[in-house]
């Protein structure tokens, strides 16, 4: 039997804009369509976050998470992923409510303060809709993403008793021993779901030894008490993907990581990536994970253990 590997999704984030995509999901009826189209496609679990319907402005309002999470649910068997991330003009209050209140299978969670390093987008986006695009993006040049250790600590409690396993995000090697950290402390417990982060500015690049290193990291600090994943930033999107997947890696595609689905190429949905990861993965003899075989493989509560 071949390996299973877990395709996440990220339908739509907080680092592009609605300027820079026709495609890029809004609407809280257009996530619920990407993310059930996602899953249809391969992904067994959606990594989700919500906006403004009115600006597209990335916004953490439980009420507008309310409008997609349920519907995915109840269309689809795929794990619900909430972000505690929002952007990083959030606070760490504001970021926690969806996964506090909705108690996901799921959530994500930043492992560690970082420059986050969205300006260089300004050289090729100059018409904005919106006034806040521009401004958001140059607002990076001068901003530190907080996730200090007493946030995630009070991340980690708030969802205690919610039953949510975490996706780690790491964007650098500090990450992962900040995360080493917490796992001495006991405040988390494997198998840690460990995102691995390339080619954001501010954090560590996209190149295969980069890659390498990050695995050989993880592998000393967790052995076998976690699972990996990655995902690659823009254009590195699919090389990213190809390479740790043939390295024992799981991976997440999606417009909140890349517009893209070739060079030059807008995707035009969420679904277009997962096929074309899915591709590279069977292309390697390798098996997509079912949704119920991610949870399998992450330990996690079940669909209908959640809050929505």
């Amino acid at each position: 039997m071949s390996r299973k590997v877990i395709i996440t999704c990220a339908v739509t984030g907080a680092i592009h804009t609605p300027s820079m995509s026709p495609h890029l999901p809004i609407t809280g009826k257009e996530i619920e369509e990407a993310a059930v189209g996602a899953i249809e496609a391969g992904a067994a679990i959606v990594h989700l976050h919500a906006r403004d319907p009115k600006n597209g402005r990335p916004s953490q309002s439980v009420d507008l998470f309310k409008e997609f999470v349920g519907n995915v649910k109840s269309r689809t068997n795929g794990v619900v992923n909430l972000t505690t991330g929002g952007s990083p003009s959030m606070t760490v209050e504001e970021r926690l409510q969806p996964a506090l209140q909705l108690k996901p299978e799921v959530a994500s969670l930043n492992m560690g303060s970082m420059n986050f390093g969205l300006y260089p987008m300004l050289k090729k986006y100059t018409n904005f809709k919106h006034e806040w695009e521009g401004q958001y993006l140059e607002a990076t040049r001068d901003m530190v993403f907080k996730n200090t250790f007493k946030d995630i600590e009070y991340i980690l409690s708030s969802c205690a008793d919610n039953g949510t396993r975490f996706e780690f995000e790491c964007y650098d090697t500090a990450h992962l021993y900040n995360l080493a950290h917490f796992l001495d402390r006991k405040l988390v417990q494997g198998p840690l779901f460990i995102q691995t982060v390339f080619g954001i500015l501010g954090g560590i690049g996209a190149h295969p030894d980069d890659v390498s290193h990050m695995k050989r990291t993880a592998d000393r600090l967790f052995g076998k008490e976690y699972v990996w994943s990655v995902l690659g930033a823009g254009r590195q999107q699919m090389p990213i993907a190809a390479t740790a997947a043939s390295m024992g890696g799981n991976v997440r595609v999606g417009i909140e990581d890349s517009l893209w689905d070739g060079p030059g190429r807008l995707a035009e949905t969420n679904a277009a990536q997962v096929r074309r990861v899915r591709s590279i993965i069977e292309g390697l003899t390798l098996e997509v994970a079912t949704p119920d075989e991610a949870r399998q493989m992450l330990s996690l509560k079940g669909g209908n253990n959640v809050g929505f």
